[in-house]
Parts: structure tokens; C-alpha cells; sequence
């Protein structure tokens, strides 16, 4: 079902792409799970917000990997990572933000050295959403070391 103009690094990028962004929701809603018993329901909630954002990204890459004429295929989830504490959640979801937001920007370069167009601005806007998910996450270690509210307000 491969479309014969399809690049392939194009597709790896997409596919590790989808593989990262089920990873982030199986995290994000792990650590809702796991904030919540805590007695972080606020925390729990933006979690899950987190997660639902991640899947509608998933979303995003299916779409555009059949539009390629490829089948979606996540092969290579990560594990989960789990803290003793909110800081150290936030330090793990801040890194695998980080993660997603290099192979954001190592795709659009990609192609942009391709003159592939839509594909670069299809990364970008993802690419563009992820900074802010990783800016957010990083500001809200911040504050949560900074005041010690482990409630961590977001």
C-alpha cells in the first residue's frame, strides 16, 4: 500500500512519530492513574489532558501515514516511566518532550531538504505544539520546586 512518491525517511520519521506520541499517551495516562491515588486530582486531570492531546497527535500521524498510502504500525512503544513524587514526573515527561520535539525538528529539516512541502509543514505544526507541551511542562517543574506545592497547580 505504499505510495510510490513516498519518502522513506519521511515515513520513519512518521513512524517513529506515531510510535513516540502512543508512548506519551500511555505515559501521561499512566501518571494520571498514578497522581490520582496520590490525592492529585488536579494533577491527575492535567495528565489526562496531556494524554487525550498526545492521541489527537497519534491521530494526526495515522491520518497522514494513510494518506500516504502506508499503514499505521506503532511497533515500538516505550515503557512507562513512574516517579516517587510530581517533580520527578514532570523531569521525565520534560525529557520525553524534549525527545519528540528533536525528531520534530530533525523531520521538518528533512524535508525542507527535500522540497517536500506539505510534509515540512505538517512536521512543523507538530513541531510547534510539542515546544509548547515541553515549555509547559518545564514551567511547571519550575513552579513546583520553586513553591513546593506539590499539588503542583499547572
Amino acid at each position: 500500500m505504499m505510495s510510490a512518491s513516498a519518502d522513506v525517511r519521511v515515513l520513519g520519521y512518521l513512524g517513529r512519530a506515531l510510535s513516540l506520541e502512543l508512548s506519551a499517551v500511555q505515559s501521561y495516562s499512566t501518571q494520571a492513574r498514578l497522581v490520582d491515588a496520590w490525592g492529585l486530582t488536579g494533577v491527575a486531570r492535567e495528565f489526562s489532558a496531556e494524554a487525550a492531546g498526545e492521541l489527537v497527535h497519534a491521530e494526526r500521524i495515522i491520518s497522514r501515514m494513510l494518506a500516504l498510502g502506508v499503514v499505521p504500525n506503532a511497533s515500538q512503544l516505550r515503557p512507562v516511566r513512574v516517579a516517587d513524587n510530581l517533580p520527578e514526573l514532570l523531569r521525565i515527561n520534560h525529557a520525553f518532550e524534549v525527545e519528540i520535539v528533536h525528531l520534530y525538528e530533525n523531520a521538518t529539516r528533512h524535508c525542507a531538504s527535500l522540497g517536500d512541502h506539505d510534509n515540512r509543514l505538517f512536521f512543523e505544526a507538530l513541531l510547534d505544539e510539542e515546544k509548547q507541551h515541553a515549555r509547559h511542562m518545564q514551567e511547571w517543574l519550575q513552579r513546583v520546586q520553586g513553591t513546593g506545592d506539590e499539588q503542583g497547580r499547572a
